[in-house]
């Protein structure tokens, strides 16, 4: 059941969990992002309504020209981001929370509508604890069978503000996949290359990644998913990004979600204090 504080920050669109010392602000009415992630007193996340940390759902990234195919049939969606459709709709919809909330979990959901061509339901579940975040959506239907993606855009503050270092970015991926001129998957991977990245990487075992603030913070991401994009070109923040495809995946990776056969991801933020 909800406690009173919840119940109040419904009513402005603001949910709270709190454990130890972390606090997680969720907003179901910006597209069920992270507001705020605030750790022994910081901040770690960029602030405002574009950042945060959103879901990407039901797709990932830029798709190309905003088009994917399902079977025979060639669907359009708004075209974003130039000629291209990024990040879902997810990040758009008004989420609601469903029964059961604690001081330390939420859970909420919102139906696929137009422009997404196909009925369906996404639910996300937000875990605290006093030393990690594990956030699980997952993308279902009970009807027709579609392609689709799901995963997290974090905007992870590059420098907490409190005179400190800027964060440090450790990952040993797989490989990289080739950007192209139009910003997308070229299909051919490379070694991994030197940043500033706005790229995707194969980490095949799992996405494992490390965010350092030195003498201050230390936030580890993981995801059984085995693709993560890494985005460092603004001065403000760095993206790490699990997903359960590469972009433009709808239709060079196509995951079909079934009534039988859910989508589902989860990731974990675990943090360490370093002072």
């Amino acid at each position: 059941m909800a406690t009173h504080e919840q119940q109040t920050q419904a009513n402005d669109a603001r949910i709270r969990l709190c454990a130890g010392n972390a606090e997680v602000t969720i907003r179901p009415d910006k597209g069920c992002r992270i507001g705020s992630l605030v750790v022994d007193g910081a901040e770690i996340l960029r602030q405002g309504d574009n950042f945060g940390a959103f879901p990407m759902v039901p797709w990932c990234g830029r798709t190309e020209n905003g088009r994917f195919r399902n079977g025979g049939v060639v669907h359009q969606m708004p075209q974003d981001a130039g000629p291209h459709a990024i990040h879902g709709t997810g990040r758009h919809a008004a989420w609601r929370q469903a029964p059961g909330a604690t001081e330390t979990t939420a859970s909420f959901y919102y139906d696929l509508t137009d422009p997404w061509p196909y009925p369906g339901r996404v639910t996300q579940l937000f875990e605290l604890a006093p030393e990690h975040l594990t956030l699980t959506m997952a993308v279902e239907t009970t009807a027709d069978s579609f392609p689709a993606q799901a995963g997290w855009h974090p905007w992870f503050r590059r420098n907490l503000g409190s005179g400190g270092q800027d964060v440090q970015l450790e990952f040993t991926p797989a490989w990289q996949e080739e950007r192209g001129e139009n910003h997308l998957p070229t299909g051919r991977r490379l070694d991994p290359q030197s940043g500033p990245w706005d790229d995707c990487f194969g980490m095949p075992d799992g996405v494992d990644a490390t965010l350092t603030w030195p003498g201050e913070l230390k936030v580890r991401v993981t995801s059984p998913a085995e693709w993560v994009v890494v985005y460092d070109e603004q001065s403000e923040a760095v993206c790490v990004e699990p997903q359960s495809g590469p972009p433009n995946g709808l239709n060079t990776h196509p995951r079909l979600v079934t009534p039988i056969d859910p989508l589902e991801i989860t990731t974990t933020w675990a943090w360490e204090q370093l002072r």
